[in-house]
């Protein structure tokens, strides 16, 4: 199961690598990692995308709380949560086709940010089922280049 992970830390150098680091040591892989800074610049939120069971999430999680620099550690799966991921995606777009693009951007509510003769770049953001819906159907174009960030993500909890 895909667990999302929200850390709480340190606005510190280092503090990133010292996280990764727990994981790979333990063998996991990280399917998405997201850092920025909060609403306190001194404090940083990771937003960490892993897969894995309960007990192997629950170590992660003591790991988590013993590192110096962490202030917070929420697994936001069993919660309500708002989560959102950023794509542009790169399309072959030749005139016979760009009007079918197009109209799939239109009906996901993306935009069109760069137009090119034979291609089309566009900016998607939502949730990981409508990255995913948009993906299968530009897919048959033909994506010449993708890059997306880490999800993040926010409770809806107070």
């Amino acid at each position: 199961m895909k667990h999302t992970i929200s850390v709480l830390v340190e606005n510190r150098f280092g503090v990133l690598a010292r996280v990764a680091g727990l994981f790979s040591s333990r063998g996991f892989n990280i399917d998405s990692l997201a850092v920025g800074e909060t609403e306190d610049p001194g404090v940083s939120r990771m937003t960490i995308v892993v897969q894995g069971d309960e007990k192997i999430l629950e170590q992660v999680n003591k790991q988590l709380n013993k590192l110096i620099d962490t202030i917070k550690v929420v697994d936001l799966t069993g919660e309500d949560f708002l989560d959102r991921e950023l794509i542009l995606i790169k399309v072959h777009a030749p005139q016979s086709t760009r009007s079918q693009i197009l109209e799939i951007v239109d009906i996901f509510q993306a935009k069109i940010i760069d137009v090119k003769p034979a291609t089309v770049t566009i900016e998607i953001t939502g949730n990981a089922h409508k990255i995913k819906a948009v993906l299968d159907l530009l897919k048959g174009y033909g994506i010449k280049e993708m890059v997306r960030t880490g999800r993040i993500a926010i409770s809806r909890v107070k």
